[in-house]
């Protein structure tokens, strides 16, 4: 066991895979998470329990690690400033302050120069109407949010409810006429150095993530311009650990950027089997600073979300040597919860 002991912020499927790999790189790990029945906790070295603004349990939390980490970015900023100052929270606190922000992380992207969809901040009805332009569109609040939550259609201006107080600021999302979706998850470590997989195309359902593949059906120009507008985000935002940038493609073949996530991604669960060194591992790496390890695609891979009851089918199963069966072990099966995941290797 190394000396390092990690914390990471919050229990769900993504700190369950961090914990497993930090397990195989002899890093101890600490989980807090709001909630209690959070599967991380089957293979983590630590659980607390706790809501984040729990000052006691904050501290009890990280007066047992080293540096701290987190598996969504929905987390108070004040809570990752507090912490670090006492321990080192990778991705930066003020990373994360972008991220949450979709003004924000907007206007960071096109300042940029990358494209992103056409926007506007918006803050009452007056603003959708000032706005037309970007109808029909899609209001999505400006910070929080996440698989569709917090997200309203706009066909015309006649679809705002009468009932909206417009107490949040929501940015407003021209609709793309969208041709396909593809991620790009980018390991930075502290040298500067980053290793970029390779762009996966994605599909969902319900605007939650159903299906993954590598190679994405797309061009080499097309591949190398993702790749490298997410290395420029990164090397901007001085990031250390695993990010995401989520991309649109539009019927015109437009590169936009939808969102980036400063985290290890759903999409990226491939590459656990398909790459040397899959995102949680070089997450782990990356914020622990150890030994870098030689990184190289593996074989092509699709990935396919298990969704509520769907777990049930595959309880039971039995497998080929080239599929791979994730149980997140979640007691509580919700309807598009995600429950767990399969790979198949290609090649």
């Amino acid at each position: 066991m190394s000396d390092i002991t990690l914390g990471i912020i919050g229990s769900g499927q993504l700190g369950s895979l961090l914990c497993q790999a930090a397990k195989k790189l002899k890093v101890k790990t600490i989980v807090i998470s709001d909630d209690e029945q959070g599967p991380a906790q089957n293979y983590a070295d630590g659980f607390i329990f706790s809501k984040y603004d729990n000052k006691d349990k904050i501290k009890e939390f990280v007066s047992k690690v080293d540096i701290v980490t987190y598996e969504f970015e929905n987390i108070p900023i004040e809570i990752l400033k507090q912490i670090n100052k006492e321990k080192k929270v990778l991705p930066k606190p003020d990373i994360n302050q972008v991220v949450q922000n979709r003004k924000l992380e907007k206007t960071f992207v096109n300042d940029l120069g990358i494209k992103t969809t056409d926007w506007a901040f918006i803050k009452s009805a007056g603003d959708v109407k000032k706005n037309e332009k970007l109808l029909p569109g899609i209001l999505k609040t400006n910070t929080l949010g996440y698989d569709g939550h917090g997200q309203f259609v706009l066909n015309s201006v006649a679809d705002i409810k009468k009932d909206w107080r417009f107490t949040a600021d929501y940015i407003l999302e021209k609709k793309v006429d969208l041709k396909k979706e593809i991620s790009v998850v980018i390991a930075r470590f502290s040298n500067g150095e980053t290793y970029i997989y390779e762009p996966i195309e994605n599909v969902h359902k319900d605007q939650i993530l159903k299906h993954s593949k590598i190679p994405a059906d797309i061009s080499s120009k097309m591949f190398k311009e993702a790749q490298s507008n997410t290395k420029l985000i990164a090397e901007k935002l001085g990031y250390i650990g695993v990010m995401c940038v989520e991309y649109f493609i539009d019927q015109n073949d437009n590169l936009l950027i939808n969102e980036i996530a400063p985290r290890v991604h759903n999409s990226g669960h491939l590459t656990i089997n398909a790459f040397s060194v899959s995102q949680f591992s070089a997450h782990i790496i990356a914020v622990c600073d150890l030994k870098m390890k030689p990184m190289k695609k593996i074989s092509d891979a699709e990935m396919t979300n298990i969704l509520g009851n769907e777990i049930g089918k595959f309880k039971n199963k039995s497998f080929k040597d080239n599929e791979f069966f994730f149980d997140y072990k979640k007691k509580e099966i919700k309807d598009k919860r995600k429950m767990g995941h399969l790979t198949i290797l290609k090649s």
